[in-house]
């Protein structure tokens, strides 16, 4: 049976960011994660070609165990088989850290058909995730990809462009990132799926199990360096005017007066 590995990512919960001022990098352990949203659509993408065409599906990311949760949920729409990539080693990995450790993952997970992301994350934007590992892959790289379909002994890749459409014929294995536009529709968990996810547990696997270098992990293997990050602290303060309706209203057209939200 051909195999698809699909990869997705937790991210923070906007609102429960918090940062390690030492490193610079995000605190994942402490955060609550949602799976990244582009993500959703590489998700509605794998279930659509495993129902056309039969595919095994492999879901796989890399983090703390507080991602396993999301990984389940994802076994519960599409996946068969559940992975995670989880070392101290991978803390505060850029793109290229990151997408070496996938990289390997993914060459144990051999063999396979299609490899298939989300176009970027929501933390990062970088969008450089999918590429980079098709690059440490050797295989071809398609992004903002739209559909996919078999045609005889090979594969149709339609992929958004600046200027309109562009259909590609290629060869598996390949990589690809799912447009987030792709679908107006993505299908919500399986019940049924999720109660058999309760009681099965995700493959773990360690820098020592995939023979990684440490030199190319965590921040050490990250040639992108954050420089300063900081929290965003909001401050709203309010101001309670009272009086009879008259004097309320006077007051509050001369107080959007001197702020100019409203001309005198």
């Amino acid at each position: 049976m051909e195999k698809i590995i699909l990869c997705i990512k937790g991210v923070p919960k906007p609102g429960t960011v918090k940062v390690d001022p030492k490193t610079h990098t995000l605190k994942r352990e402490s955060l609550e994660l949602i799976l990244n949203p582009p993500d959703r659509q590489a998700i509605e993408m794998t279930a659509r070609l495993k129902e056309t065409y039969g595919f095994k599906v492999y879901v796989i990311t890399m983090g703390p165990p507080n991602v396993i949760p999301l990984l389940k949920e994802v076994y519960g729409i599409v996946a068969d088989e559940m992975v995670l990539l989880s070392d101290r080693a991978f803390a505060g990995s850029d793109t290229l850290a990151t997408s070496y450790v996938l990289a390997q993952a993914i060459k144990r997970l051999s063999p396979y058909s299609l490899v298939l992301m989300g176009l970027k994350s929501i933390d990062g934007e970088t969008s450089q995730v999918p590429p980079e590992t098709a690059a440490l892959l050797e295989l071809p790289s398609l992004t903002h990809v739209k559909a996919i379909y078999k045609e005889e002994n090979s594969w149709v890749v339609i992929r958004q462009t600046e200027y309109g459409e562009e259909e590609l014929e290629v060869n598996p294995p390949f990589v690809a990132s799912i447009l987030p536009e792709a679908f107006d529709y993505l299908r919500p968990p399986s019940l049924k799926r999720l109660l058999e996810a309760k009681v099965k547990e995700p493959m773990v696997l360690a820098a020592n199990d995939l023979d990684l270098i440490p030199e190319r992990l965590g921040l050490n293997g990250s040639p992108t360096q954050v420089v300063d990050v900081f929290e965003k602290k909001i401050e709203i303060k309010g101001q309670v005017i009272e009086g009879d309706p008259s004097f309320l209203v006077e007051k509050l057209v001369s107080v959007l007066e001197q702020k100019g939200i409203i001309n005198p």
